[in-house]
């Protein structure tokens, strides 16, 4: 047995010792995952931090089975960002080579998932491109979770981009009329936003999760998490399965969502259901 095999299987063997006392009636419905310390996780084990991509590529099976099991509707994972095109070129080149070998992968179609990406795409290499377009088209009509993929993605750069695509919406009701712009422009709601945002197809995450121990957000889905329950962990992200995953549920059901009520306001709501 290899040194990387045996190591493998001791993380698996710890991994099965942790248990919750997390409930299945009350799931997240959007789960949103920060990735963080596959690089780390790595180094600490005497390989390169390519390594650790590829154990985080693990670890993307067994959570993405787990949440179709659990009755997770959208699962929504932080996988290359833009500012992530600055590290250095070879460790790029692994990450886009891992994303296309995670797309071969069966899990979409063994657990019956559908599969979208977010993010600025037109910067992804054309294999990597093409490679997404087919999985979306291949997986389109399975019904069991929607995994999203934000790749080459900063809510940032989401952020500026609807308002560009709104601004211009607005141009094209003045070129009409000055009357018909104006109207646009009045009409412009939080909702035009979220409709205009690459995540315009989904609802905003229940539970965002970072792994590794980083207590930061890191410019992801800035718009949509105004309300989101945040849970962080430094477990790194090849370690995280399914037992750190219900720790992460048990924490969000344990949580009353007040969004600016009190919370007797919400126990009163909740009665009366």
């Amino acid at each position: 047995m290899s040194r990387a095999e045996n190591e493998r299987r001791k993380d698996e063997g710890r991994r099965t010792k942790r248990r919750t006392t997390m409930t299945e009636n009350h799931i997240p419905r959007h789960i949103a995952i920060i990735m963080d310390g596959n690089g780390r996780w790595a180094v600490e084990r005497g390989h390169d931090r390519s390594y650790g991509h590829q154990a985080g590529v693990d670890a993307v099976r067994r959570i993405t089975s787990e949440c179709v099991r659990l009755g997770v509707d959208y699962l929504t994972l932080y996988t290359f960002s833009t500012e992530n095109w600055n590290r250095p070129a070879d460790e790029v080149a692994t990450l886009m080579g891992l994303v296309l070998t995670a797309l071969e992968d069966k899990i979409f179609m063994k657990n019956n998932v559908r599969f979208r990406v977010i993010g600025d795409i037109d910067r992804l290499p054309q294999s990597v491109q093409e490679k997404l377009k087919a999985t979306m088209e291949h997986t389109a009509d399975n019904t069991a979770m929607t995994m999203v993929v934000a790749l080459s993605y900063s809510a940032r750069w989401e952020i500026t981009k609807a308002a560009k695509d709104i601004a211009n919406k607005a141009i094209d009701e003045y070129r009409k009329s000055v009357e018909q712009g104006q109207q646009y422009v009045d009409s412009i709601t939080e909702q035009t936003i979220s409709e205009n945002l690459q995540t315009q197809f989904m609802p905003d995450p229940d539970l965002l999760i970072r792994t590794g121990g980083e207590l930061r957000i890191s410019n992801y889905l800035l718009w949509q998490i105004a309300y989101t329950e945040l849970y962080f962990t430094d477990t790194y992200w090849p370690d995280f399965d399914e037992a750190e995953l219900h720790k992460a549920i048990e924490s969000y059901q344990n949580r009353q969502r007040r969004y600016g009520k009190t919370g007797q306001q919400i126990e009163n709501e909740n009665s009366i259901r």
